[in-house]
């Protein structure tokens, strides 16, 4: 069984770029905050 570590990103909800999560936060009309999964 793969094991996964989990993160929070923040994208910009308009164009799809990365943005630190602070300022995802900070606009959720715009921003959208993300888990994703990487492998161990």
């Amino acid at each position: 069984m793969a094991k996964y570590i989990t993160f929070k990103v923040g994208r910009d909800a308009e164009t799809g770029e990365f943005i630190p999560v602070s300022e995802a936060r900070k606009n959720p009309k715009t921003a959208v905050v993300e888990t994703m999964k990487r492998r161990k």
